[in-house]
């Protein structure tokens, strides 16, 4: 059965980022945002097809941008930090991501393209990926 494949996020942590998750507490702090992130994201296939949630706190509908070229879904957009103003808080402590962000999903032929449907929900766009009725990717044919 095809699968989704994704890209910009190893599939299991590296020694660096397990080395660093383990000593986050004893690390000193980032005092100031991002300019970039990788959003966290989740696949799920169901009967009807897949599901992609990109987890995006923070970001308005507006600043997200789905593009769908030669087989590949990018999902793309800005997670802007908050304004400097002069009697503003400043950061001391930064642990989530702030910037430009994207991600790049490869889709299978399986997927109908011209029915992706996409929702931004309480911090989580919910991409619906259907499956092409009219495809079929096995078919046993009977010898007569």
């Amino acid at each position: 059965m095809p699968t989704l494949l994704y890209n910009n996020r190893p599939a299991r942590p590296s020694f660096h980022s397990a080395l660093n998750e383990m000593l986050r507490d004893t690390l000193p702090a980032q005092h100031k945002p991002t300019e970039s992130f990788s959003p966290a994201a989740d696949v799920l296939e169901g009967p009807e097809g897949f599901q992609l949630q990109l987890m995006l706190p923070g970001v308005a509908k507006e600043d997200v941008k789905i593009d769908f070229q030669e087989g590949q879904l990018t999902v793309s957009g800005e997670r802007k930090a908050p304004e400097a103003a002069e009697n503003a808080p400043k950061f001391r402590r930064v642990e989530s991501g702030y910037g430009q962000f994207s991600r790049t999903f490869r889709l299978p032929d399986t997927v109908d393209v011209t029915a992706i449907s996409a929702e931004l929900t309480n911090g989580i766009l919910h991409l619906m990926l259907p499956f092409d009725s009219k495809k079929v990717s096995r078919l046993q044919i009977e010898v007569r």
